[in-house]
């Protein structure tokens, strides 16, 4: 399954297209929308894509390697699934669709507090390497079962939630009043019925639940209820006093993600921290910030060398992933786009979009002579 490629679906565009068909609107609006007017949602990926790179056409050239290695483990790519909340809402056990591909692809996979697979049940699909990303909880007893847990599962690389200090104004998921499951809406009601594979699918599988966090969330909750705990359960605003228990505590690798200024990449190091996560929550928080592109390209300039550093928001193809490493990123992780894969094509989904990823990143670097990874940056034409 690993080389699996569906001819039909060649695109991130055209999986977009396919898994909007097959997805319940108030699902595909989760997946696919962003804060207020999505300014930001558009400027990640339109600027990523203002990045040029330079060819070589008249070198020796050895063929390229996409081989890379990050915290002491070699990936087959330089990209992961970044985490993402709610995934089971989207498509039924897309969470463990999901990491069982970045396992037979050889890819981080990194679960969300938030997810729906439980922390226990992806380190039995990837034999214990994955990643886990932390939403900070308010109380320390809580923060530090998690952390007990994933080390347990054998995690070594936790993630640090920065750029989700409050949340969201998403005027979709407002309107669709979201949920787990969703609001029995004639609305909601009427879509499910229109999607008769997600709807069966759902059936099976169960309602989608919060697995991680279900050993703490008091039993019999309704949905407002459970919104409450939820809101009650974290606190997102990170500082000094919040992440130095969490140095003491976690004997692995420790990344901020949400990253953008020096300022803040100054503190993460001077705390001991090993990766800056340059992203903007898939332009889901901040209408009015920046793309991910240029923050990376300034940070990469003074940090890069001295800690690893990693982007996502607006990646969505193989040749954003080249213009991000070109920009300075030693590693890059998507959201959206394998996300796409699994509502476009189910459980094969996965395969079907790694194994596009790989070619489209794969033909950019023959293209302009990129024999490494690490090289990215020689072919970057500054603007």
């Amino acid at each position: 399954m690993n080389d699996y490629f569906d001819s039909r679906f060649p695109s991130v565009e055209a999986l977009r297209a396919q898994a909007k068909k097959r997805m319940p609107g108030f699902a595909f609006d989760y997946l696919d929308g962003g804060c207020f007017s999505e300014v930001n949602l558009d400027r990640n990926t339109r600027e990523v894509r203002e990045v040029q790179l330079k060819p070589y056409y008249l070198r020796d050239y050895n063929g390229a390697s996409q081989e890379t290695e990050l915290f002491g483990e070699t990936y087959d790519s330089p990209f992961g699934m970044a985490p993402v909340g709610l995934q089971g809402l989207m498509w039924p056990h897309c969470c463990e669709i999901l990491a069982q591909a970045c396992k037979d692809h050889n890819l981080p996979f990194v679960l969300s507090t938030v997810g729906t697979a439980s922390i226990e049940k992806i380190s039995e699909i990837t034999e214990g390497k994955f990643w886990f990303q932390l939403y900070h909880p308010a109380e320390p007893e809580l923060r530090d079962k998690l952390l007990d847990r994933a080390w347990a599962a054998g995690c070594r690389t936790l993630v640090i939630l920065a750029d989700t200090p409050t949340f969201a104004y998403r005027p979709k998921e407002i309107k669709n009043g979201l949920s787990i499951p969703p609001r029995m809406t004639l609305r909601n009601v009427y879509q499910m019925c229109t999607h008769p594979t997600w709807s069966f699918s759902q059936l099976a599988a169960g309602a989608p639940e919060f697995q991680t966090m279900k050993p703490y969330i008091p039993k019999g909750l309704n949905m407002k209820h459970l919104g409450l705990f939820m809101n009650k359960t974290f606190s997102g605003r990170l500082n000094e006093a919040r992440i130095q228990p969490i140095r003491d505590r976690w004997k692995g690798n420790i990344v901020i993600k949400g990253i953008v200024n020096p300022e803040d990449a100054e503190a993460a190091i001077a705390q001991g921290l090993d990766g800056l996560w340059v992203s903007n929550h898939g332009g889901r928080q901040l209408d009015s910030g920046q793309s991910t592109i240029k923050p990376l390209h300034d940070l990469s300039k003074e940090f890069k060398g001295k800690i690893k550093l990693m982007m996502d928001s607006g990646l969505r193809s193989g040749p954003d992933v080249a213009n991000a490493l070109a920009s300075g990123a030693d590693f890059t992780f998507l959201g959206r786009t394998p996300m796409y894969g699994v509502g476009a094509l189910g459980k094969k989904g996965g395969h079907h979009t790694f194994t596009m990823l790989k070619r489209q990143l794969q033909q950019v670097m023959e293209q302009v002579a990129c024999e490494k990874v690490s090289d990215f940056p020689q072919h970057l034409i500054e603007q």
